[in-house]
């Protein structure tokens, strides 16, 4: 499980992350939490053979110790 966090800036366009924002609400979620998802769900798919650990590859592991 993760044990720290780090920030991660990104420029986006501001009507792109008014629309990302209206639809991670709508969803009942934070767009750091989407963020995060995205990000788990690339390095998974991307690996080229990388060993992963466990807690990222879990099919049913809860949020993988995401915070809000």
């Amino acid at each position: 499980m993760e044990n720290r966090t780090a920030r991660l800036t990104i420029l986006i366009d501001p009507r792109k992350k008014k629309i990302f924002e209206d639809i991670c609400a709508a969803h009942d979620l934070t767009p750091s939490q989407v963020v995060r998802k995205l990000i788990r769900q690339y390095i998974v798919d991307n690996a080229d053979g990388r060993e992963l650990p466990d807690w990222l590859t879990a099919r049913n592991a809860r949020n993988d110790g995401d915070a809000a």
